[in-house]
């Protein structure tokens, strides 16, 4: 695929909220990216610190949209909509690259055509810069759309990690900013449905794990996921409407039971759990009745 001057090959879209501390090393490992083909949006969602003071330092070698603060996909979304790259790539303010992230994905898309987008392993680090894990996916095939709906993290890194179509995001709307958790998981999904993706099996995203990071807002996540998951059903193929659909929707709500109990939350999860049991009984049946017993027995899960 080629480009021009007007039409860059990769559109890199940086949300930034009151980010002044972290965007600056995003935009770094953007700027030493090893494929030079790229425009870097940054989104300024309404910041109230010194984000826009820091911006300033990186004049052309940026583009900065300015918006009152909307969210994370509201900020994404207008990235997306100043985007002119034929790729996009996502970049969570507080997360970088490492240098042949670009090139290494575009390679991927380039040659599989009928690919939605693809992912990366991700290295989790610690405010501390420690090492404390890493996200991968699945390896060596391609992931298709019920990979997601019982997997929710298949797409290893998040939204840091993708390289997607513009135009077939443009097509099928952008993020959806009516939700307020799992917006990610919401737009895989959709993308999946219309080619499926792969992950690269190596390390070209460094993830930040940190206790107030909105992944951690366990309302906003459960809701968003939960919804997320009925307004997608009949994005599967008709055969996986019924019996998978329930087993997907159940083992979601054993995850949120499991973690609703873990933060205190024992009635909600056992509520959960119990609902877990009556929509997916054969499917789901024995995880969601121990996790019951276990919550009210004031045991650990």
């Amino acid at each position: 695929m080629t480009s021009t001057a007007d039409t860059p090959l990769v559109s890199v879209v940086i949300p930034a909220w009151n980010a002044a501390w972290c965007v600056g090393r995003a935009i770094d490992s953007v700027l030493a990216q090893s494929l030079r083909d790229f425009e870097l949006i940054v989104v300024d969602d309404g910041s109230t610190d010194d984000t826009p003071v820091v911006l300033a330092k990186y004049g052309p070698s940026i583009r900065i949209v300015t918006q009152a603060n909307g969210g994370m996909s509201s900020a994404r979304n207008a990235g997306i909509r100043a985007a002119r790259g034929a790729y996009l790539a996502f970049l969570d303010a507080d997360d970088r690259w490492l240098p042949d992230k670009l090139a290494r994905q575009v390679a991927v898309l380039e040659k599989q055509p009928e690919l939605a987008f693809c992912a990366a392993v991700a290295t989790l680090e610690d405010a501390e810069g420690r090492i404390v894990g890493e996200w991968r996916g699945p390896s060596g095939r391609t992931i298709q759309i019920a990979d997601v709906f019982r997997n929710h993290s298949a797409v290893a890194g998040g939204a840091s990690a993708v390289l997607a179509r513009r135009d077939l995001v443009v097509r099928l709307g952008g993020f959806d900013d009516s939700l307020r958790g799992a917006e990610d998981t919401d737009l895989w999904i959709r993308l999946a449905a219309h080619g499926g993706f792969v992950c690269i099996d190596e390390p070209l995203v460094v993830v930040l794990r940190r206790p107030d990071s909105v992944s951690r807002n366990f309302a906003a996540m459960r809701l968003g996921a939960l919804a997320m998951i009925r307004k997608n059903r009949n994005l599967l193929p008709a055969e996986l409407r019924g019996d998978f659909w329930r087993s997907a929707y159940a083992g979601a709500l054993c995850d949120y039971a499991k973690w609703g109990y873990r933060d205190g939350r024992r009635g909600a999860a056992l509520r959960d759990a119990l609902t877990a049991l009556c929509l997916a009984p054969a499917a789901r049946g024995r995880l969601a009745i121990g996790l019951a017993l276990a919550i009210l027995r004031g045991q650990h899960v």
